[in-house]
């Protein structure tokens, strides 16, 4: 595995040649690839059949590979240090692995191994002398899957929707090929204005005037917590400042879409409100799992930073029109972070299930109504202009360390999908290489939601926290329906 340091020295000797034309890195993608940050997203295809490699170099040449430059290029910096995108012609065999495995073993035998390489994956550096993505095919039958095909793609290329988008470029629909992949809608159930209070002075303040107040509030916030205010050290932070080059275990539960839309259409509230208070409480009772007889609340302050899609998209568009230069959804890193603190939890015996989805509707909505995420935007262009794109990904940096988890999710289709006529069983991603403890993502497919979560190893327990989430699931499912 090529270190940090290496691949960097390969960036810089790969310089643009005088009079050739590249197209500059966007600002989020040099955060993202910098001395003190390096993102990767991992996106794992279970397949249903056992996996025939012989098409996945053609695929790849044919169809990856054209859909955006950037997969055919890398990183280079030019004479004045401005970092660009340079096309380069690209060996596909070399971005292709296929691990080998002991053979004969039983398919939870084949859990831990496909489990172990993720963890392997996620903690090495694509190096930069190539286009900065990897594929894996796993040709051996897990408890889920007969086969994987694992996608391994820098942040710097695109956040999820424009990789999401990409991934789908490559699928098709198993039923019918010719017949374009449907997703949900994107429309959510409409929420009241927070800007009444139901109570004291504030219930007749204008809405103008409480989202400034909202706006200051939450941006200032976001300021300190990016800076000099950390979360508590707990059971899922360890506050470790090397916590991103440790190794990460990532598992996956699931849910079905049909109860999560029950809860929803009960509570009055949207599928994202519902699947907040699922983890928050979920990770609530983690916290208080191991308190044993002493009976200790633990409640530290703990954050989680949500991640916000700043597109006006009411789904996904192609490709085609992601790359266009005046794209109203284009291809990129285009999002911000709500910093939204967990809710306490007075005591197991007498918590009340519903408040959390509650309690997450209301943060995440009066978060959005302000311009707090426009605004650290512009914080960080000025910080770019006046310190470098170095000094504004040490503060991105830190915004991760400082919290405890980050929350993202990402629409997949309805209808179930094809690689190279391997119909896809499931699917899930987890993003690798943040300085945090804990990292939970959610993708739909088929009527199921996949929620991945990426733990730090050794200090998050995997299990007993996807059995705290399944509980959260199942006690606010039944609060629920309790609901005439």
């Amino acid at each position: 595995m090529e270190s940090e340091a290496q691949n960097r020295n390969m960036v810089k000797d790969l310089n643009v040649e005088e009079g050739e034309c590249s197209e500059p890195v966007s600002p989020t993608g040099q955060y993202f690839n910098s001395s003190v940050l390096s993102i990767s997203v991992l996106a794992v295809l279970d397949s249903e059949i056992p996996i025939d490699d012989s098409p996945a170099l053609t695929l790849l040449r044919d169809v990856f590979l054209p859909i955006n430059p950037r997969f055919s290029s890398v990183m280079v910096e030019d004479e004045n240090g401005e970092k660009k995108w340079k096309k380069v012609e690209v060996k596909v065999e070399d971005h292709v692995n296929i691990p080998i495995f002991p053979p004969g073993l039983s398919p939870e035998s084949y859990d831990n191994h496909l489990g172990d390489y993720l963890s392997k994956i996620a903690m090495e550096q694509l190096p930069h002398k190539r286009p900065l993505w990897n594929i894996h095919i796993i040709k051996y039958p897990t408890s889920h899957a007969a086969g994987n095909v694992i996608f391994k793609l820098h942040h710097s290329l695109g956040d999820g929707y424009s990789l999401m988008g990409a991934l789908l470029s490559c699928l098709q629909r198993a039923d019918n090929p010719t017949v374009p992949l449907t997703f949900p809608s994107l429309a959510s159930v409409p929420t009241p204005k927070l800007s009444l209070e139901s109570n004291g002075i504030f219930r007749n303040i204008p809405n103008v005037i409480w989202s400034a107040l909202n706006t200051v509030s939450d941006f200032g916030w976001s300021l300190l917590k990016s800076t000099c205010v950390e979360d508590d050290t707990s059971l899922i932070r360890s506050g470790d400042a090397g916590v991103q080059f440790k190794p990460v275990v990532i598992s996956t539960i699931t849910f079905s879409l049909h109860h999560i839309k029950q809860i929803k259409t009960k509570l009055g509230v949207t599928i994202n409100d519902v699947i907040t208070g699922i983890i928050f409480l979920g990770t609530r009772l983690y916290m208080h799992g191991t308190v044993g007889a002493s009976n200790k609340l633990n409640n530290e302050h703990s954050t989680a930073l949500v991640l916000l899609n700043t597109r006006t998209i009411g789904g996904y568009t192609s490709v085609k029109e992601m790359v266009k230069p005046d794209a109203e959804s284009a291809w990129g890193n285009q999002f911000g972070f709500l910093h939204v603190s967990l809710p306490e939890l007075s005591s197991v015996e007498s918590c009340h299930p519903l408040d959390f989805v509650w309690k997450a509707q209301k943060l995440i909505q009066r978060k959005r109504n302000s311009s707090a995420v426009f605004l650290t935007g512009q914080l960080l262009e000025c910080l770019r202009k006046y310190t470098g794109p170095e000094a504004t990904a040490k503060y991105i940096h830190n915004t991760l360390k400082n919290s405890s988890m980050t929350i993202s999710n990402v629409i997949g289709p309805v209808e179930r999908m094809a690689l190279a006529d391997h119909p896809v069983k499931g699917l899930y991603f987890m993003v690798v290489g943040v300085p945090q403890s804990l990292t939970i993502t959610m993708v739909s497919y088929m009527g199921k939601l996949r929620v991945a979560v990426g733990t730090e190893k050794g200090y998050i327990d995997p299990t007993k926290f996807k059995s705290s989430v399944e509980t959260a699931f199942g006690m606010i499912l039944n609060a629920s329906q309790e609901i005439g």
